[in-house]
């Protein structure tokens, strides 16, 4: 597969990656492009055994590299990105049978609400519950201790749980 190809093919996999992490679109953006010159740079490093699932792997090491991409764009701003609004654009793309409507809908409510939370939160939730990291990657990553990110997550986790009862209470219902 061409560089191209596989930009062309990824790009929006690796966007919704760093988009979790990074306030503004087109600095997101920035991140994915900065991430994919890292994978073709270290290209190389990918490996995978006959009889996995090759497409699996890959997607599972474009995760990594973006992950860490946006953590170093965060930890050079020193963890504090701009607060800007989510272009509506962002959420378009094209349907899948994989995934309903529903599901992107969900997926997009989650996302405005984890981008409401302070970022040492934001960065910790998405780290942990989305990325599938544990507490003493995400202290190393970070450099912050094992205990600093586990409270982050129960910070994080009480701040959206309060937001989401908040959010149904206030749905109106009609009463015959």
């Amino acid at each position: 597969m061409s560089q191209r190809a596989m930009y062309e093919q990824y790009y929006p996999y690796a966007c919704k990656i760093a988009f979790r992490y990074i306030y503004r679109y087109d600095k997101a953006v920035d991140v994915v492009n900065d991430g994919f010159v890292k994978l073709f740079t270290h290209f190389d490093k990918f490996q995978y055994a006959p009889g996995q699932d090759v497409q699996r792997m890959l997607m599972g090491w474009i995760r990594k590299i973006m992950v860490n991409t946006a953590i170093d764009s965060l930890r050079s701003k020193n963890m504090m990105p701009e607060i800007g609004g989510i272009p509506e654009y962002v959420w378009e793309e094209e349907p899948t049978a994989e995934v309903s409507a529903e599901q992107r809908l969900y997926y997009k409510e989650l996302i405005i609400l984890i981008k409401e939370l302070p970022p040492s939160y934001q960065v910790v939730f998405n780290m942990y519950v989305i990325d599938g990291f544990t507490h003493p990657e995400i202290a190393q990553e970070l450099g912050i201790s094992v205990g600093a990110s586990k409270s982050n997550l129960a910070k994080a986790r009480a701040h959206l749980r309060k937001k989401l009862n908040t959010d149904i209470s206030e749905i109106d219902v009609c009463s015959f």
